[in-house]
Parts: C-alpha cells; sequence; structure tokens
C-alpha cells in the first residue's frame, strides 16, 4: 500500500521513500532476507537516550515479546522491550549495531504490549563505520533510510524500503518517547569469503551471503536459524517443524549458497532438540540460476543418502559429490519432521585438493560421531547429557549412584568355525605418532578381520604412573574406513575418515576394510578387544598396501 505519507514531495520528485506491508504479506516481501539486527546474528545495542523503564536489548531478541501484565519491578510495570520515561521535548534513539554489514530492504517496528505506552511515531537513520570508538557514533553522519512513520499500539508494523547502501549500524528514533517491544532489520548480508579460492568454508554460513530460500513448514523456528553463527541458546533459534501424522511424512529446507562451491562435508546440529530431533536427513544439491529452484526438480543430486540422526549434538557427514562438481543450492530434507539447530556445508571456490599439492584423492578428516560411523561399526563412548545418547541406548545408575552405565554399546562377535580354537581376549597397542605433512596424513594401508568384529580403546598417552608418560585425554586418532568392493577389494570411494578423541572408542564392523591405528601428535596406547586363532594366525589379518603409482589419498585435517 503506497499513501502520499510515502511519497518525496520535493519539488521535481515523486519517490517513493517506503511502503507499508500488510502482516499476511510478511513471507513474500521477506522470507528470503536475513534479520541482520537480531542477537542470534550478533546484533548488539551499543547506546541508547533513555531506557528507565525496559532495557534496550530486548528489542534484538529472536523470540516474540511476551505479556508481563500484572508484573512490576523498582521502577513500575515490566516489559519485554524498550520503554523510556515519559515527556520528552524532543524524541529517544537506541543505536544498535547490526551482526554484519549488510543491504538494509526493510523493518519489523513491534509494539507488542505496549497499548497506551506505545511510542507514537519512529524513524531509522544508517552509517556505515569502521571505527573503534563506538562512544563517538552519537555525533557520526548519519543517513535517514526511514522517515518519521506512525505506530499504533499493540502491533507490528512493516516497512519496506529500496535496497539501501552496505550499512553496519542503524539508529531507531522513538518520538516523543514510550515503549517497542521488538525492532527488526531485514536485508542482505555483504558476503565474507576467504580471499583465497582454495580455502574451505562454510558456504551456506549467513555472513558468507549464505541464505534459506524455501521451507516446507516452520511452525516452531524458521528455517534461517539454520545458517546463524554459533549453537543458539535453545530450541526458539532452530527450525523445527509441526508434528506429522501421515506415513511417509517429510520436511524440508532449501539454502542458497553464499558463493557457487565444490561440497566436502557437512554439520546438522541438534543441539538443544532432545526429544523432537529429525529420526533421519538426507541432501541434495543443484547448480540453478534460479533463487528459490523447484524443490521437485529432476535435477537434484544426492549428496547424503538418508542417515540416521540423534539428539542434542553435533553430526558430521563426508558429502559424496563427484570430482569437480559445482552447485549452487543444498536442499536438507527430515523424515518425519522435527528440529535441526544449525546446518553448515564445507567446501571450496577451487579445487578441494588443492590444498595439499596432491592431484588424487582427498577424503576430508571430520569429528567422530556414532551416526556418520554406523554403516562402518559402533562408537564407544559415555555422554554427561543423557538426552543426547543414541537413541536405544539403555542406562542405569552404577557405583551407588556416582556412575553412569550405558549398556552394551557394542557386542563382541566372530564367525570362525567352532573347532578354530579362537578366542576372544584384550591386547595393547602402543602407537607411535604418524607423521602430518601440509595438514594431511598419507593413506598406504588399509587391512580386514573376516571373522572377528574388532574393538579399540583409548588408554591415553603412551606410559603409565612410573613410566615416561602420563595418560593424557587430549590425544587423538584417526580412523579410517571403506566398504568392500568389486574384485574383494576396498572401495575407495566409500572411504570415510574420522578423528577420535582419547575419550572415544570404536568397533570396527566384522570384515570392515580400516587403516591401522594411526595416532596423532603423541604416542597412545589403545586396548583392543578381538577374537584371534592363538596369538594371531594369519587367518585373523589380512592387509592390503594400496598402489601409490597416482599418489596416496590423503586424509586431511
Amino acid at each position: 500500500m503506497i499513501t502520499s505519507d510515502n511519497i518525496d514531495n520535493s519539488p521535481g520528485a515523486a519517490v517513493v521513500t517506503y511502503q507499508n506491508i500488510p502482516l499476511e504479506q510478511f513471507s513474500g516481501v521477506f522470507e528470503s532476507t536475513t534479520e541482520l539486527s537480531s542477537v542470534a546474528s550478533g546484533g548488539k545495542v551499543i547506546k541508547v537516550s533513555d531506557e528507565f523503564f525496559a532495557a534496550a536489548y530486548h528489542l534484538l531478541l529472536v523470540e516474540p515479546s511476551p505479556s508481563l501484565a500484572g508484573q512490576y519491578g523498582p521502577n513500575g510495570a515490566l516489559y519485554s522491550g524498550w520503554e523510556s520515561r515519559r515527556h520528552n521535548p524532543t524524541h529517544d534513539w537506541c543505536i544498535i549495531k547490526l551482526g554484519t554489514v549488510g543491504v538494509i530492504v526493510g523493518f519489523d517496528i513491534d509494539t507488542s504490549n505496549f497499548n497506551g505506552n506505545e511510542g507514537p511515531e519512529a524513524s531509522v537513520d544508517a552509517l556505515l563505520s569502521t571505527e573503534d570508538n563506538e562512544s563517538s557514533l552519537e555525533d557520526a553522519q548519519w543517513t535517514e533510510i526511514l522517515p518519521k512513520v506512525p505506530l499504533g499500539p499493540s502491533s507490528r508494523h512493516l516497512y519496506s524500503i529500496p535496497e539501501t547502501a552496505r550499512y553496519n549500524y542503524v539508529r531507531l528514533n522513538m518520538y516523543p518517547d514510550g515503549g517497542i517491544a521488538r525492532f527488526r532489520v531485514y536485508g542482505h548480508v555483504s558476503p565474507v569469503q576467504p580471499a583465497d579460492d582454495t580455502d574451505p568454508f562454510d558456504l551456506a554460513h549467513v555472513f558468507a551471503g549464505g541464505r534459506v530460500v524455501f521451507t516446507s513448514d516452520q511452525h516452531y523456528g524458521v528455517g534461517s536459524n539454520l545458517i546463524l553463527p554459533g549453537r543458539g541458546k535453545d530450541m526458539s533459534d532452530g527450525w523445527e517443524t509441526k508434528r506429522s501424522r501421515q506415513q511417509g511424512h517429510k520436511d524440508w529446507v532449501i539454502v542458497k549458497l553464499g558463493a557457487s562451491g565444490r561440497l566436502q562435508t557437512t554439520e546438522i546440529d541438534t543441539a538443544n532438540f532432545k526429544g523432537n530431533f529429525p529420526e533421519s536427513c538426507e541432501m541434495h544439491a543443484l547448480d540453478s540460476l534460479d533463487d528459490v529452484p523447484d524443490s521437485d526438480s529432476s535435477d537434484w543430486v544426492m549428496i547424503l543418502p538418508r542417515v540416521k540422526l540423534g539428539p542434542h549434538r553435533r553430526h558430521f557427514f563426508q558429502l559424496e559429490t563427484k570430482q569437480g562438481a559445482v552447485f549452487t543450492h543444498v536442499k536438507m530434507t527430515i523424515y518425519p519432521d522435527g528440529g535441526v539447530k544449525r546446518l553448515r556445508v564445507i567446501g571450496t571456490r577451487g579445487e578441494s585438493n588443492a590444498r595439499t599439492g596432491f592431484k588424487g584423492k582427498t577424503i576430508p578428516v571430520l569429528p567422530l560421531t556414532p551416526e556418520a560411523f554406523a554403516p562402518f561399526g559402533r562408537v564407544i563412548q559415555g555422554y554427561s547429557d543423557h538426552a543426547a545418547v543414541p537413541p536405544g541406548t539403555k542406562i542405569t545408575p552404577a557405583n551407588g549412584g556416582t556412575a553412569s552405565k550405558f549398556h552394551k554399546l557394542a557386542l563382541i562377535n566372530s564367525a570362525y568355525p567352532n573347532d578354530s580354537g579362537a578366542t576372544a581376549g584384550l591386547s595393547v597397542f602402543r602407537c607411535n605418532p604418524v607423521e602430518v605433512v601440509n595438514g594431511a596424513v598419507e593413506l598406504k594401508v588399509l587391512e580386514r578381520h573376516s571373522y572377528t568384529n574388532q574393538a579399540f580403546i583409548p588408554m591415553g598417552a603412551a606410559g603409565c604412573l612410573g613410566d615416561e608418560a602420563l595418560p593424557d585425554p587430549g590425544n587423538r586418532y584417526l580412523v579410517v574406513v571403506a566398504h568392500n568392493g568389486s574384485g574383494d577389494k576396498p572401495d575407495l570411494s566409500t572411504l570415510r575418515a574420522f578423528i577420535a578423541s582419547a575419550a572415544q572408542g570404536v568397533m570396527y564392523n566384522t570384515a570392515v576394510w580400516h587403516q591401522p591405528m594411526t595416532v596423532l601428535y603423541k604416542a597412545m596406547d589403545l586396548t583392543c578387544i578381538e577374537t584371534q586363532i592363538g596369538n594371531g594366525d594369519k587367518a585373523d589379518c589380512e592387509i592390503l598396501n594400496l598402489d601409490g603409482t597416482d599418489g596416496f589419498p590423503q586424509l586431511v585435517l
């Protein structure tokens, strides 16, 4: 809607300076923008003229303003918003630093719950500043980007403006005084990306220019939260869909990457979603000129086959893409519904293997998580938060209440003939650290055990009390696995690499190809649990030396 108040009536000019947006049209106008001012993006109040009744930091909170009717503090009635004293002869103002530099396209000035004490009018100024001294901003040369507009009681006021220049500060002016519950500045991020095209970074991150352009449902939490910095504070700042009641239901979100790139890995974080995380998810990618591509297009390429997800933690997965494939969008599909806190898509604008100078296959090394490792074996670890334990794990108190027992995280299996004389036992491997060159480790050997699974439990740094070193929980080791392929040899396209801490053990499934135990930086002792014939007959272990004619695969840390 355009009214006479929206027109510049100066001589020779008829320029629309802003437009009122009805609330029901919010999605169509602002859905693919970024809330530049939100505290979740790093927005913060720098200076305020007066906040006697209610502090200005409330303006930038993620959640809608709740009613605090009937609650009083030392200065009067409580409000979730910014409220100044009465009888200001001029106007009140609040200077806000945006989470990042961006181009502003509109605002939501919300007076919810302020009824009779709302600010009657407001305007917005903007500034681009690199000054370290933020105390001097009050006297800077501000640019008005939203002229004085009327505000009503307990309602949201949406305004769009033509795209501005780049700004990183805004000043909200309230005439003459009163209260505003929330102030949201919408726009487009000025991307921050590595100067070197070969440096991996999060292509989906909001500060890199990533944008959520479509969500199938965002009943409890909006999709744009997925690409915010950090891990948030609770379920309110993630993406959460409503509960489904239909068999085979799914929800999905499409992210336009900040730059077209070659995709390597993804992180899917379910922090704070403890009983409402998705059962599983999958990911597709697309190279498209469209801002919002068709969700059902046959051109989407599977980059992460459907995998299980767990509660309240980060999941890391290697993405399956062809060498050199470039994509502009990713689509994450969750089954059947639920909540995800953050989505990271790591990749590069250039050749992903240029980091080491190696021209063959490179394998990214990811943190070890139960879901990503599940096709190859089991992760053996304890959890300080029981809500983060993989579903189905039995937990009981132990040791008089001083401990928690996580039952049967991995079972010992053996397929040896009954007359083989094979027995299960414990052994210790003392492993010296491997050489790391240019941030990578060469993979030269794989092995497998065709008749038994095999577990490794870290014991800390090599040595014990009285020996050359004390246990060191900071040690790390590599876990590298692959499925069997044609010719009864490893399928190198299925290679996956993980980095494990001294608080994590692993059990390899029977006959899974894996790298011999490989520790990093410091010597380390690991207990091995396996079934053997005697003290280790050749039938227990098959070793394969990889062909290094074209270079050995590189495990990139």
